[in-house]
């Protein structure tokens, strides 16, 4: 049976050169979308700064119910301000800029009708598909470092620098304050690959980014949901959305690993399966686009 040749390639092509990270993240940085999502994130601290200024702070309102919450230490220093804006945002609002970023970056391309030209440049699929996904994940981890970092500031210029307030009681040394926090950053970006891996998938699977980043944020929701059905048992212990909030024992006296391990295992189980399913059917995919 005879076969086709090949065509040599180029003088000078290397594949793994082709579509630079420094290319992509240009072109990503340069979207109205980044810079949008980037504004609602810095925005959020001072929206929470002025609501507790017009509505009181939640220590003032605590005592009624008689049980303290990581919410009614918001104002007793910028690192417990921070801790409680991660709290509020942790399980929905980081969700979205993490499937705009992962499922708006293929799903885009095939709208514009550039997909094809990409490739024919020619970019080699997996070095497209990894560029683009490395530059996501980086604005994802930059978009969930913004807000506890603006938090930070923020709330250390309203209410001052200090220990952070333990809803359990005591408090964290001063000196332990960052370093926990950078433990809760950590693990709320792992938490997040799995809606990552969702949306990343789903970019490679449509020609619509609305429906990449929709779906994710769908999916994720659902398991939110699934998770609040006690009536699952054990099984819930196999939801990411089981485990989003396990940071919670990096602020106490005694930092324990066990469910942040746990969490971090099943997230990354569930993203890694979903980029290699992402990087299999992109491989295989007519791209007419």
């Amino acid at each position: 049976m005879s076969t086709v040749p090949t065509a040599p390639p180029a003088p000078g092509y290397r594949a793994w050169r082709t579509l630079p990270l420094r290319v992509e993240a240009v072109r990503q940085l340069k979207r109205r979308r980044t810079w949008v999502m980037g504004g609602v994130l810095a925005a959020l601290p001072f929206v929470l700064i002025i609501a507790f200024a017009v509505g009181g702070t939640p220590s003032e309102r605590s005592g009624a119910s008689g049980r303290i919450t990581l919410m009614d230490t918001a104002t007793a220093s910028g690192a417990n301000f921070a801790a409680t804006c991660l709290f509020v945002s942790a399980g929905f609002l980081l969700v979205v800029p993490v499937a705009l970023f992962c499922g708006d970056t293929v799903a885009s391309e095939a709208s514009w009708s550039s997909l094809r030209y990409l490739l024919a440049a020619p970019v080699p699929r997996y070095r497209l598909l990894w560029s683009k996904l490395t530059v996501a994940l980086g604005l994802s981890a930059a978009a969930i470092l913004l807000l506890p970092l603006v938090a930070l500031a923020a709330g250390t210029i309203a209410y001052g620098w200090g220990s952070l307030e333990l809803p359990t009681g005591g408090s964290l040394a001063t000196a332990d304050t960052v370093p926990r926090l950078a433990v809760v950053v950590a693990y709320v970006f792992l938490s997040q690959l799995v809606t990552a891996g969702l949306a990343f998938w789903l970019s490679t699977r449509t020609d619509a980014p609305l429906g990449a980043v929709g779906g994710a944020v769908g999916l994720t929701i659902i398991g939110n949901v699934l998770d609040a059905v006690t009536a699952l048992g054990s099984w819930r212990d196999f939801l990411p959305a089981h485990w989003q909030f396990a940071w919670a024992d990096a602020l106490q006296p005694q930092l324990a690993w066990d469910g942040m391990v746990k969490g971090a295992a099943v997230s990354l189980t569930y993203a890694l399966v979903l980029v290699a399913l992402a990087f299999r059917g992109f491989a295989r995919k007519d791209i007419v686009s």
